[in-house]
């Protein structure tokens, strides 16, 4: 059977260990080779009937399973359940609950809570080095992440207009400001939150992330102005076009789509359990 693309292949698929062994070997040793995690041999024989690895040399923890150095391990959760529920937090657009993963895999609301922390984990990737090395492209934007300042506690409100000194008005004034860089060839995107919008602090995230002669694309905003002096700068004016031959900025604005509909879809209320009617 191939690789799953839906919910109930996943689970048919991973619900053979084999399937959940080779899944997992393949991508944690793509060159073929296992590994010891303890020492790094790989002098290591596989058990049919125990579904672990031996280690050849001698010494405490020789024998392991393919959970050994993930977040799955010294976790009772079977791989199936594991595998599973990774298959619906990466497919899942909209954002998956830790309630809706205990209903797919009939597990209890702690244990999916608990899997979506370790997945959430695995899912980082820490930044080593500069992007864009050799000469590469990355694009370049930011964006404003929060709720509505209609939702807010009317205490909240003053608490923050007091601390910014004035009413809140606006879309932006109660959001936290994340800047964002994609690395084309690599597909690769840093994010990371910055204390406002100013020419010195984007500039200097991106003299900190982009190596130098890299092309770095954004939009026309005057705080990536003066780039091209150690970058090949070129800007995408929004109010004209969003596309200018290959300079543009729809793959970082892509995934700022892609993570606000997570984090805003992941808890939807149903109108019609609340005995409201439908929009039309």
């Amino acid at each position: 059977m191939k690789e799953p693309k839906s919910l109930q292949e996943a689970i048919q698929y991973f619900s053979n260990p084999d399937n959940c062994i080779d899944y997992l070997a393949i991508r944690r040793w793509p060159n073929g080779k296992v590994v010891c995690p303890t020492c790094g041999s790989e002098s290591v024989k596989y058990s049919e009937k125990r579904r672990t690895w031996q280690c050849g040399s001698h010494h405490s923890k020789r024998e392991f399973s393919i959970k050994v150095g993930t977040v799955m391990e010294d976790s009772a959760i079977g791989l199936d359940k594991w595998l599973a529920a990774m298959w619906l937090v990466t497919n899942c657009k909209n954002g998956v609950s830790s309630y809706e993963i205990a209903r797919d895999l009939s597990i209890t609301q702690k244990t999916a809570w608990f899997m979506l922390h370790r997945i959430r984990l695995a899912m980082q990737n820490e930044a080593v080095g500069q992007m864009s090395e050799g000469g590469g492209t990355v694009e370049v934007a930011e964006t404003f992440v929060g709720g509505p300042i209609a939702n807010m506690h009317k205490s909240k409100k003053a608490r923050m207009a007091k601390i910014k000194g004035m009413a809140l008005k606006g879309d932006h004034m109660n959001k936290s400001i994340v800047m964002g860089m994609l690395d084309r060839e690599l597909r690769e995107v840093r994010a990371k939150v910055v204390p406002n919008v100013r020419r010195d602090t984007l500039q200097s995230e991106i003299r900190r992330e982009v190596s130098p002669d890299s092309k770095v694309y954004t939009d026309e905003y005057v705080g990536y102005h003066s780039l091209r002096e150690q970058f090949v700068h070129e800007v995408v004016n929004h109010v004209e076009s969003y596309v200018n031959g290959q300079v543009h900025t729809n793959g970082i604005e892509n995934f700022w789509s892609l993570l606000k509909l997570t984090l805003k879809g992941t808890y939807v209320a149903d109108r019609l359990k609340r005995g409201q009617k439908p929009k039309s």
